[in-house]
């Protein structure tokens, strides 16, 4: 009989629901619903672990009455209960791990606790068709390189300090960019008609990388100079920096260079620079990881995955290396419940044992390495 299993998401801002079917032997595998809804917090702030949790709490069970009305079934026709077991932020992963507990003892129906990470990865390579891929994740709270070897996904290349998709929110609020519906969808936005490449820091240290220094450089331009926007300049030009006149030091009158006035940037002009820098270095990684293993594919997944930008440097590697570059949309990239219904109905073809209820726990750091990919040869 066909298998399905309801999948709970709920790791940061987003709390996602979603239904997934699968055929006996997994040859047809069926999206049902895929349903969510987002926390959203005024511009220039973010949001807090105990406000998620509670934004969580009042959606989730709306949401998975909204999934049953869509996919046309009720409880008794899911076979198991899939929820995210972590990485992610504490309050709002236990949140929803309160629920799936207390449906799996209600409804009497096993369940399973998924690996985030994985489950980005197991829906790109459902929905894209992409068989043995090198792997770039990327989103708020991770930046992996991934290849999968002997029953793991092993990782090849990470960010040393704060995700990719952490750097564009936190200058999305420095720079009070709006966060619906998403500060990185609005810093994409900006950058399509930014015209001015600036210099940032490049940071790529092996196949790891930095994005900390990066954003404290920009904290630290927008802080010293004035920022506007590119319609309130007449031809959207950037001046050239000038400097004040030179003062005397006062030893035989000589005369030290003054720092430069401080400059105009436009916000347009900035998201584009940050985007190419960024981007530009998530692509050397994941081409030297291509070479590394001998791989003909990437597969770009995480919400960071769904910019436009992203997909299209990363598909021009590829072409340049005879490769192929698979991607989704929002529907699937950015955190979603399906991801989690389809991991979970993985773990139960590849006879991963279902959890007891005192396993049922969550964790906040949790790697994609230290997954048994049971499912996979």
């Amino acid at each position: 009989m066909p298998r399905i299993a309801l999948g709970l998401e709920g790791s940061a801002n987003k709390i996602g629901v979603g239904i997934m079917r699968h055929s006996d032997d997994g040859s047809v595998q069926e999206v049902l619903a895929n349903v969510r809804h987002t926390y959203i917090t005024p511009p220039g702030t973010g949001f807090l672990p105990k406000d998620t949790a509670v934004h969580h709490r009042e959606w989730i069970l709306p949401l998975i009455q909204q999934a049953l009305n869509d996919a046309k079934i009720t409880p008794k026709d899911i076979d198991v209960i899939c929820y995210t077991k972590g990485p992610g932020m504490g309050p709002p992963l236990q949140s929803v791990a309160v629920v799936a507990r207390t449906l799996s003892l209600q409804w009497k129906k096993p369940i399973y606790g998924v690996n985030h990470c994985i489950g980005h990865i197991e829906m790109g390579r459902q929905i894209t068709g992409a068989t043995n891929p090198v792997i770039l994740y990327v989103s708020g709270g991770n930046t992996q390189v991934i290849a999968y070897s002997h029953h793991r996904y092993r990782i090849f290349g990470e960010t040393i300090d704060i995700a990719v998709g952490n750097c564009l929110d936190r200058f999305a609020r420095i720079i009070n960019l709006p966060n619906e519906p998403a500060p990185g969808y609005n810093i994409e936005q900006y950058a399509k008609r930014g015209k001015t490449l600036i210099d940032l820091p490049y940071s790529v240290k092996g196949m790891d990388m930095s994005f900390s220094g990066i954003l404290s450089f920009l904290e630290q331009l927008v802080a010293q100079n004035t920022i506007v926007e590119a319609a309130d300049l007449p031809n959207h030009t950037t001046p050239t920096p000038t400097a004040a006149p030179a003062k005397p030091t006062g030893k035989k009158g000589k005369k030290r260079p003054a720092a430069p006035m401080p400059r105009v940037y436009t916000k347009e002009d900035l998201c584009f620079s940050l985007q190419e820098t960024v981007f530009a270095m998530l692509v050397e990684t994941t081409e030297r990881a291509m070479a590394h293993v001998g791989s003909d594919q990437v597969l770009v997944v995480g919400g960071v995955g769904c910019n436009e930008r992203l997909q299209g440097m990363m598909a021009d590697m590829c072409t340049q290396r005879n490769a192929t570059c698979f991607a989704t949309d929002e529907r699937f990239c950015i955190d979603n419940g399906i991801m989690i219904a389809q991991a979970g109905l993985c773990m139960l073809a590849g006879a991963s044992p279902p959890l007891e209820m005192h396993q049922t726990t969550v964790t906040q750091r949790f790697r994609t390495d230290a997954v048994y990919v049971s499912w996979r040869e």
